[in-house]
Parts: structure tokens; C-alpha cells; sequence
């Protein structure tokens, strides 16, 4: 074993690690593979300059690190668990933010926003979930597209999940680094969609349309860094182990899937001529579109071009 294999090897043994059911046993099972992987609660800044780069992006980055990190009620170090409140200090503090323990006293913190219609990713999205007694006592963190990252409930993990209704809604970042509605400089506005901006700036690295991008990874995994398909392909982009190691994409990591796609799509682009057959080589393999001559004749290719052809439109 070569020392790429052996790396790619032990990046899979972690991730395989980290999908353990959420049972009574994944505490310690958890905490091993989190030291493992070197979270050990250790804030990755200690500047409390109460901005984030990045904005709204880097929030929903900075949560996507802690998809599958058990519950525990009143946790705040990912390496045993964490709460909902947990959580989200845990992600504002790596980023250089405070904000208070609990999600009653985060409830105050940043100023309102009117409606979900209105809540940009990186919004506090919160939940009074208890009718015994007033008050907030849940907390997620707003993605885009009617999704948040939270950590629900004992014996769950942290994981991306519907919305709903939420009670309140805070914005804790500044306007001008938490709008996520990007403009590439030829009409396109990725209003609310995750990861905006770092599709944005792969489409400008690699002459890559970033509408497509963000389409891909709507179709591909609906917008989940941490998916794994029945097939092994893994992350927001959905590659293969053998072509994320090919490309040197960390699959983990939102920022290197994107680059990472926008790359591949971009070399496809080339070699077929267009987008439609550049997306069919992504599905199905170059290979397969070169045997076809064009889409081939397999339903699930044929409606992943369609379904991020349509995606994508709706992202112009």
C-alpha cells in the first residue's frame, strides 16, 4: 500500500467510525474516534473578534464539522457530545464569536429576522418545544432551503433536518458578511443556497457556471457534507474514493469537494463540449458518455442531467 492508499484508507476508517448508530454505546465509541480525528473540543480559534470570514458560509461550514456528533444534554465538547445550545456556541466560538450557553440567553443575542423567508444560512433558528413551562428551550443553526444543522434529542446526533416552524429567529453576524445572495458579475444569485460563495468563487476559478455547482450539490446530496450513498460515494459532491483521491478532494471538507467538482466539471466541460454531457460523464463516468456518444440511455444519469439542469436555472 502506497502512502496516498494509506492515507485514503484510514481518512475511510475515521469517517466509518463516525457513522455509528446513535445508540447507548456511542459515547465512548465517539470519543475514540474523535480523538482520532483530533477533535478534542479544542476551539479552532481563540480570537473573539466577533466577526466570521466568510459569513453566513463559514457557519454552516463551520457546523457541517460536527454532522454525527452524538447528543448529550448539556455537552459542549464535540469529543463526549453536545446539546443544541452546546452546538451552536461550539461553531460561533470557532469562528471567534461568543455567544451565551444556553438557547434561552442565545435567543437575546444579535438582533431578529421577520420570517424564515427572510433568514439567511448562519441564522439561529429557535424552538419552544416544551408546553409545560414559556420559553425557548431548542436551537438550530439555518442552512438555506428550509434545512438546519442541530443536535436534536438524546440518542440522536447532530445531523441536518427540516426546519418547520420556528418560534424565533436571530442573526447574530452582520448583514454585509452574512447574505449569502452572491452575484458572479453575469446575473447569477445563489439567494440562500449553503455554501454560496465558495461555489461561486470554484465557478470563477475554473470558468465553471456556479449555478450548476450549487445544483450538483442539491441533487447530489442535498446540500449534507457527511452524505454516504449505498453506492460509497461520499460528501457534498458525491465523489467516489477513487476519484476524490485521483483529484486530492478531501471528501470531509465543503470547501475541497466544491473546488474539487468545479475541477472535474470543468476538465468534463472541455473534453465533451457541454455542460449536459460534462454533467452525464460526472454520473455515469467519461467513460460511459464516450461508449453512448452523448447521455447514455440510463434512467438515473438521464435524470440527474435533468434534475440539475432544472436546479440550476432555478439558481439564475
Amino acid at each position: 500500500m502506497d502512502g496516498l492508499s494509506a492515507v485514503q484508507s484510514r481518512i475511510s476508517e475515521i469517517q466509518a467510525r463516525f457513522t455509528l448508530n446513535a445508540t447507548a454505546s456511542i459515547s465512548s465509541s465517539w470519543s475514540s474516534a474523535a480523538a482520532a480525528a483530533g477533535l478534542t473540543g479544542t476551539s479552532a480559534s481563540s480570537s473573539s473578534t466577533g466577526t466570521a470570514s466568510g459569513g453566513g458560509s463559514a457557519v454552516v461550514a463551520a457546523a457541517s464539522k460536527y454532522l454525527g456528533v452524538p447528543y448529550a444534554w448539556g455537552g459542549t465538547d464535540p469529543s463526549t457530545g453536545l446539546d443544541c445550545s452546546g452546538l451552536v456556541q461550539r461553531v460561533y466560538a470557532d469562528l471567534g464569536i461568543d455567544l451565551p450557553r444556553t438557547s434561552s440567553q442565545q435567543a437575546t443575542s444579535g438582533r431578529a429576522v421577520a420570517s424564515l423567508a427572510e433568514a439567511q444560512p448562519g441564522d439561529l433558528v429557535f424552538f419552544d418545544y416544551d408546553s409545560s413551562r414559556a420559553g425557548i428551550d431548542h436551537v438550530g443553526i439555518y442552512i438555506g432551503n428550509g434545512q438546519m444543522i442541530a443536535a436534536p434529542q438524546e440518542g440522536e446526533v447532530v445531523k441536518v433536518q427540516p426546519v418547520g416552524d420556528p418560534t424565533v429567529i436571530r442573526r447574530v453576524l452582520p448583514d454585509d458578511t452574512t447574505t449569502a445572495a452572491t452575484s458572479t458579475g453575469s446575473g447569477t444569485s445563489l439567494a440562500g443556497v449553503p455554501y454560496a460563495d465558495l461555489f461561486v468563487q470554484a465557478g470563477a476559478r475554473y470558468g465553471v457556471d456556479p449555478a450548476v455547482l450549487a445544483a450538483m450539490a442539491k441533487t447530489e446530496s442535498n446540500f449534507n457534507s457527511s452524505a454516504v450513498s449505498p453506492a460509497g460515494a461520499q460528501g457534498l459532491m458525491q465523489f467516489m474514493p477513487a476519484t476524490a483521491a485521483e483529484l486530492g478532494v478531501d471528501t470531509s471538507d465543503a470547501a475541497s469537494s466544491i473546488d474539487g467538482a468545479a475541477r472535474y466539471l470543468s476538465s468534463l466541460t472541455e473534453q465533451f463540449g457541454s455542460t449536459s454531457l460534462a454533467l452525464a460523464a460526472y454520473n455515469a463516468g467519461p467513460g460511459t458518455v464516450q461508449r453512448y456518444g452523448g447521455i447514455p440511455p440510463y434512467a438515473e444519469t438521464q435524470s440527474y442531467v435533468q434534475k440539475v439542469t432544472s436546479a440550476a436555472e432555478a439558481y439564475r
